[in-house]
C-alpha cells in the first residue's frame, strides 16, 4: 500500500484502498498531500481563486500547499460537484490540484458517485442553472477507501467474516464499473499483526525521503511531456509509453484474462510509465508493466 501511494503521488494517479476496519487506509490517504510536489504559483493562484469564490477565504500560511478534502459519505451530489442558485464550487473544485478523499466508498449514494465520472476525465465541472451557468476547474487526485464486505472482514486471516456471497456482491455492486475503471490503482491493505504495531518498533521511511523520489520522477514527466503521467493524452501516451513486442503481448494477454476495457489498458500504460520514472528508466521494462498490471488485478486476499 505504501508503494502504491508513492506511485500515485509520482504520477498523479487515482487510488482505491481496500481493507478491513482500522488497517490504516485513512492514515495512508491523509499522508498523500505530504508526498506530492509543492504546488506551482499558477496552481496556487487557481486554488486561491476557487477558495475566494466559495466564500471560504484564503489562509496565506498554507500558500502552495496541496488541499486535502475529505467530505462525509452523507454529502450530496450538489455538495460534491457544486451548485446552488448562484453556482458555487463543490468539493471536487475545492480539491483542485490537491486530494479528494472519499472514505467508506460503497456507503456514498450512487448519484453522488456517478457525478465524479466527468470531472475525473475532463478536470472541469460545468454547473448550469436557469439563470446562469459556471465552469469550475476540478483537476483533483481521487483517493477512495472501502471495506471488502459489509462487516469489513472478508478475506481476513481471522476468518471472522460471516457475510454471504450475495451480500458481498451487492455491497461491492454499489460502485459502478465505469467509476472503478477510472481509478488507476486498486490496492489491498491487510491488517497488520500486533507485533508490527509496537510503539518502540523500528521507524518507517520518512515522508521527506519518499517525497524526494516523487519530486525527481515528477520532474522527469514535466520535462518530457509537460504534464503528470496520469494526464497524458493519446498522442503523448503513444510517444511516452511504447512497449516492445513481448510486453505488448503480455499486456494484451492480461487484458483478455482480466477482461479489461481499453480505458483500463491505457491507465496501466500510464502507471507503468510512472513506475519506470521512479526507477529512473527511459523505457518501460517488463517489471514496470507487470507491477502496473498487478494494481488492476485486485488480489485474491480481498477477492475484488
Amino acid at each position: 500500500a505504501r508503494r502504491a501511494l508513492e506511485v500515485a503521488a509520482a504520477g498523479g494517479h487515482h487510488l482505491l484502498l481496500v481493507g478491513p476496519p482500522g488497517c490504516g487506509k485513512t492514515l495512508l490517504a491523509s499522508r498523500l498531500p505530504g508526498l506530492l510536489p509543492q504546488a506551482s504559483e499558477d496552481e496556487a493562484l487557481e486554488a486561491a481563486a476557487i477558495a475566494s469564490v466559495s466564500g471560504r477565504g484564503l489562509d496565506p500560511a498554507h500558500w502552495r500547499q496541496r488541499r486535502f478534502r475529505a467530505p462525509h459519505h452523507t454529502a450530496s451530489a450538489v455538495a460534491l460537484i457544486g451548485g446552488g442558485a448562484e453556482p458555487r464550487p463543490g468539493e471536487v473544485s475545492l480539491a483542485h490540484e490537491g486530494v479528494l478523499f472519499l472514505d467508506e466508498l460503497p456507503e456514498w449514494s450512487r448519484q453522488a458517485l456517478e457525478v465524479l465520472r466527468e470531472p475525473l476525465e475532463s478536470g472541469v465541472v460545468t454547473v448550469s442553472r436557469a439563470a446562469r451557468s459556471a465552469e469550475f476547474p476540478a483537476r483533483f487526485q481521487l483517493v477512495a477507501a472501502m471495506n471488502p464486505c459489509p462487516c469489513g472482514w472478508a478475506g481476513d486471516t481471522s476468518g471472522r467474516c460471516r457475510c454471504s456471497p450475495d451480500a458481498i456482491r451487492r455491497y461491492r455492486g454499489r460502485i459502478s464499473g465505469p467509476l472503478m475503471d477510472r481509478i488507476d490503482l486498486h490496492v489491498h491493505v491487510p491488517r497488520l499483526p500486533p507485533s508490527q504495531l509496537r510503539p518502540d518498533g523500528p521507524p518507517g521511511e520518512s515522508s521527506a525521503a519518499v517525497q524526494a523520489r516523487v519530486a525527481v520522477a515528477r520532474t522527469r514527466q514535466l520535462e518530457r511531456s509537460g504534464t503528470p503521467n496520469a494526464r497524458l493524452d493519446e498522442a503523448q501516451m503513444r510517444a511516452c509509453c511504447r512497449l516492445d513486442n513481448g510486453d505488448q503481448a503480455l499486456l494484451e494477454r492480461a487484458a483478455e484474462s482480466l477482461r479489461l476495457s481499453a480505458r483500463s489498458m491505457h491507465r496501466i500504460l500510464r502507471v507503468a510509465r510512472t513506475i519506470a520514472d521512479l526507477a529512473g528508466s527511459a523505457d518501460i521494462a517488463t517489471a514496470h508493466l507487470t507491477e502496473a498490471i498487478g494494481y488492476r488485478r485486485m488480489g485474491s486476499a480481498d477477492g475484488l
